[in-house]
């Protein structure tokens, strides 16, 4: 049976919905919607690297890392902030290229919140 690691973090929302901040399993490790906890009324931009830099740490707590990472998930409530998210997750990863997907959403948890990213990686041998 494939071990199973629940990896806690520091949404107040974790105990309340009841989910991880991320789950690994085997040498997988796939984190939970990040919303950018910290930089709630910052810029696009700046909600974008808080919600990376909170994934990075998820994905340290782990056993991985940044640079494992093969999938992500961006969810945004303004078309518009496409470009600019896109950049800060360039920044992130422009070595690695990890499979990406971009959504518009009508709104996320926190009203404030203009960006939400979930991230796949894979931990190595």
């Amino acid at each position: 049976m494939t071990q199973r690691t629940n990896v806690p973090g520091t949404s107040p929302f974790e105990p309340v919905i009841g989910f991880s901040r991320a789950v690994r399993i085997g040498n997988q490790v796939h984190v939970s919607g990040t919303g950018p906890v910290g930089a709630d009324n910052a810029d696009i931009a700046e909600q974008t690297d808080q919600c990376l830099t909170l994934i990075a740490a998820a994905l340290k707590n782990a056993g991985s890392s940044i640079e494992h990472v093969y999938r992500t998930r961006m969810y945004l409530t303004h078309a518009e902030d496409w470009e600019a998210v896109g950049r800060i997750h360039n920044k992130f990863f422009s070595l690695i290229r990890p499979a990406a997907t971009m959504v518009v959403v009508a709104a996320l948890l926190t009203p404030s919140w203009r960006v939400e990213i979930e991230a796949d990686a894979a931990i190595p041998d």
